[in-house]
């Protein structure tokens, strides 16, 4: 339980999928209720399916480049802390690549928004990767892999709702509302960052001692 809900909570609070509501609504304006309904399911999927080979291939990665685990546990925390301090300044959309006019111009152009921008990079960007390649070094019981893979399961099943009930949310909470939800979560999402970053130091001086 205790390793669903680390698990669970990193995933949330680095995918920030509330902080993806005003780019849904934004893109979706013209959409019915439907068609959102199966913006919203196809982004859940997208972003499952990435957590899933990020996960399960994210090793074969690290053999390829002869990448360490603590190296990318460094450069992952540095990543994950960018993005917290992006959410605390309220350039979440920029860190993630994301202008409003260039986004806005480009989706004339896609069939799909579901898997890109809503997807990747939005939701599931580097940090994202990063975080889930070290999980799958630190964990490899049988029980550990089935706690994460439900906690990518009830995450996507989140991402789904928020993005589904998206336009309820901006009318309920708010331009400001939202913003300051994603400052807090950015504040989380800083210290998961600088965790990973001080766990990883800990372990290379430890081996010098």
């Amino acid at each position: 339980m205790e390793l669903f809900l680390i698990s669970f909570g990193a995933l949330f609070s680095i995918m920030n999928p509330l902080g993806t509501v005003p780019v849904f609504v934004g893109l979706t304006t013209d959409a019915t209720k439907k068609e959102r309904a199966v913006i919203a399911f196809w982004t859940a999927i997208d972003v499952f399916v990435v957590l899933l080979l990020s996960f399960f291939l994210g090793k074969y990665i690290l053999s390829f480049f002869g990448i360490s685990l603590n190296a990318l546990k460094i450069a992952g925390g540095l990543i994950i802390a960018s993005s917290g301090f992006a959410l605390l300044t309220g350039k979440f959309r920029e860190h993630k690549g994301m202008k409003r006019d260039r986004v806005q111009k480009d989706i004339h152009t896609r069939d799909s928004i579901s898997l890109t921008p809503l997807a990747i990079p939005m939701l599931a960007g580097p940090g994202t990767i990063s975080l889930l390649i070290a999980y799958n070094q630190e964990y490899q019981t049988s029980i550990e892999i089935v706690t994460i893979l439900v906690a990518m399961i009830v995450v996507t099943g989140c991402i789904y709702l928020i993005l589904k009930s998206a336009h309820l949310i901006v009318k309920i909470l708010g331009a400001s509302g939202i913003n300051g939800l994603s400052r807090i979560i950015g504040f989380i999402v800083i210290a998961i960052g600088v965790e990973y970053i001080i766990s990883s130091v800990v372990e290379i001086v430890e081996r010098f001692l």
